[in-house]
């Protein structure tokens, strides 16, 4: 495996994991789980609150929805496969922020 073919995957690994996180933590102190209707709640610093939050934990939001929707709703295979594609992507970009921040910060060679 080539090193850069590792490092997308070790971002992709972080974006999930730090999805994961947020998600579950946020759910253990609200008592319910997160989902984009945090964005839907006015104009209030709350809402703008939520904009950083949802960036990192949207992956991880996308998938539980989606895979949710498939057992419940019996969505298409299509649809499934887009929504996990593009959780994918996103976890890949948000993985690689934190990557580049972390080793930027000096916590990785």
């Amino acid at each position: 495996m080539s090193p850069d073919a590792l490092n997308s995957l070790f971002s992709l690994c972080i974006g999930f994991a730090l999805a994961g996180a947020l998600a579950s933590g946020y759910q253990a102190m609200a008592e319910r789980p997160a989902g984009f209707a945090l964005l839907g709640e006015g104009v209030a610093p709350k809402t703008f609150a939520a904009v950083p939050f949802l960036v990192f934990a949207a992956p991880f939001i996308i998938m539980r929805n989606t895979l949710r929707g498939a057992k419940i709703e019996r969505r298409r295979f299509e649809f499934v496969m887009m929504a996990t594609v593009l959780a994918g992507f996103w976890s890949l970009m948000s993985g690689t922020f934190v990557v580049m921040t972390l080793r930027a910060a000096g916590v990785l060679a």
